[in-house]
């Protein structure tokens, strides 16, 4: 096998194996937050609270969302700026910032080597009847690209990526 070749197929190897991981950690935390029954207001006020912290610190927070492709469900991985939150009309609106750092067609990728991309999410409470009429609450793109269900960690943060943002 050509040496060229050998890369190649390690590199698409190291692609799957990072979607899968991140496939799993997707439905983890999807669980979790389904199981905590947190609503459309409380997740509203975490990303009031992303926000703040974007205008004075220049925060980041790294979120998991879905992409479809071909109707398969497909996680990837990247870091979100959150600018604002507007609630109007009895929605929420999340206007955001997404730098991209995993798709399974691109593989992993350090932020700022793609565009940074300018996202609207909304947020609000889905009523699950295959779990005995439950609750939860969705964060999906409004405004794009075939991208659902994003999950943002307060808890894993950056300040370093202002600079990839404009």
């Amino acid at each position: 096998m050509a040496s060229k070749e050998l890369i190649n197929e390690y590199l698409q190897w190291r692609a799957f194996r990072r979607q899968s991981q991140l496939d799993s950690e997707f439905r983890a935390a999807r669980k979790k937050l389904d199981d905590a029954r947190i609503s459309a207001t409380r997740m509203t006020e975490a990303y009031r609270s992303m926000a703040d912290k974007g205008a004075e610190q220049g925060a980041c927070y790294r979120t998991l969302y879905q992409r479809d492709h071909d109707g398969v469900a497909v996680t990837c991985e990247g870091w979100l700026f959150v600018r604002r939150v507007l609630a109007e009309g009895g929605t929420t609106r999340v206007r955001a910032t997404l730098l991209e750092t995993f798709r399974l067609e691109n593989g992993q990728q350090e932020p700022g080597k793609t565009t940074a991309e300018k996202v609207t999410l909304e947020i609000y409470d889905q009523l699950l009847t295959s779990q005995n009429m439950a609750l939860v609450v969705r964060v999906d793109r409004t405004d794009g690209d075939r991208q659902t269900n994003f999950l943002t960690f307060a808890d894993q943060v950056r300040g370093d990526l202002r600079p990839h943002l404009a």
